[in-house]
């Protein structure tokens, strides 16, 4: 069966001056346009197409693969904005892909990169862009764990850093950093889960240090807290000196990891430093 908006392995039916024809099962016949037929094609041969419909809405097509199918995000930049439909969006194929304005949560200008998850209208059958990307997101809690390696897509600068898709399913936050100036909506790269805070929000980091060393640090104060009789006389009070002496990290870490295993219910906070609770 040939779907709209992905991939296909079709078979070519016949040749016209026009290009190859495709069996599209019920969509009947798909054009292959004469500029995307290659010496090495056949009739009866099976070639991977993807297919869309052209500006006469017709389906069409093409060798080609576009820079994101139904279902995936991407950046794509915007070539123009027409006031009474939306805005268009080069997504590297002949036709530009439509932005309509019911899917943008906010005015976009033209060469603006701008991250949009590309889908399909159930009803025209058209491929359009949708802004609108928590509608698309998981809604389930996150199971990401402290120091996992994830993929990043920019989507968004924020007063507080950069917004990110993890694994094209959750949103997360690069907090505004020296290192991440570089950084632009639609850029991809590895990331860094650092905490899953207790309202569910991801902080992301790019330093693969900073969200390991919290869960490495985890096992050492528990370990050092079952040596010494479930009780170390360390806590935010204590002097960072002391801290690096003991277990070689700033006290902002000490400090961030002993939150956590407060917040776990692993350990209890005391006048003096900090208690093993045995569950």
């Amino acid at each position: 069966m040939a779907e709209i908006g992905r991939l296909n392995s079709l078979e070519i039916l016949h040749h016209t001056p026009q290009g190859f024809y495709l069996d599209g099962a019920e969509h009947g016949e798909i054009l292959l346009p004469s500029r995307y037929v290659t010496d090495s094609m056949k009739e009866g041969n099976m070639i991977t197409v993807f297919i869309y419909r052209d500006s006469e809405d017709r389906l069409i097509a093409s060798t080609d693969r576009p820079k994101a199918i139904v279902g995936e995000f991407a950046g794509l930049k915007v070539t123009s904005v027409h006031p009474n439909v939306g805005a268009f969006l080069d997504w590297g194929l002949p036709k530009d892909l439509l932005l309509p304005y019911r899917e943008q949560t906010k005015p976009v200008r033209k060469d603006q990169i701008i991250v949009v998850r590309i889908i399909l209208d159930p009803t025209s059958e058209r491929l359009v862009a949708s802004a609108r990307l928590n509608r698309w997101l998981e809604k389930q809690a996150p199971r990401y764990r402290r120091g996992q390696s994830v993929r990043l897509l920019i989507s968004e600068r924020t007063p507080m850093g950069l917004n990110a898709l993890i694994n094209e399913s959750h949103v997360g936050l690069l907090y505004r950093d020296p290192s991440i100036a570089h950084l632009d909506p639609g850029d991809q790269l590895k990331g860094y889960i650092q905490q899953i805070r207790d309202d569910g929000k991801i902080d992301l980091t790019l330093n693969p240090d900073r969200g390991a060393r919290v869960v490495s640090l985890s096992s050492q104060i528990l370990d050092q807290l079952s040596c010494n009789d479930g009780f170390l006389p360390l806590n935010d009070k204590s002097s960072p000196e002391l801290i690096r002496s003991h277990f070689g990290v700033s006290k902002k870490v000490f400090k961030q990891t002993v939150g956590n295993l407060f917040k776990e219910r692993k350990i209890a906070l005391e006048d003096n430093g900090i208690r093993i609770l045995h569950s």
